[in-house]
């Protein structure tokens, strides 16, 4: 069973004031996560495909250089 079904399975089996305040919290998960990252990546997911996130992400020269925290570990 996917998400969304058994999302509306719980929701036709609420009263009329429990849909009203998941709305309302719906509502704001949206809101909040309008700019969160994870969401719009996992939102691409599935409406895009591989190699769509190419040459968006960029990496320091140094990325491969040994950490000074971990010096004396090595």
């Amino acid at each position: 069973m996917n998400t969304e079904l058994a999302l509306w399975k719980v929701v036709i089996s609420l009263p009329e004031s429990l849909k009203t305040e998941l709305l309302h919290y719906a509502d704001y998960l949206r809101e909040k996560y309008q700019n969160n990252t994870q969401y719009h990546q996992e939102k691409m997911e599935t409406t895009q495909g591989y190699g769509s996130w190419a040459g968006q992400i960029i990496m320091s020269d140094d990325f491969d250089e040994p950490l000074e925290d971990l010096a004396e570990y090595m």
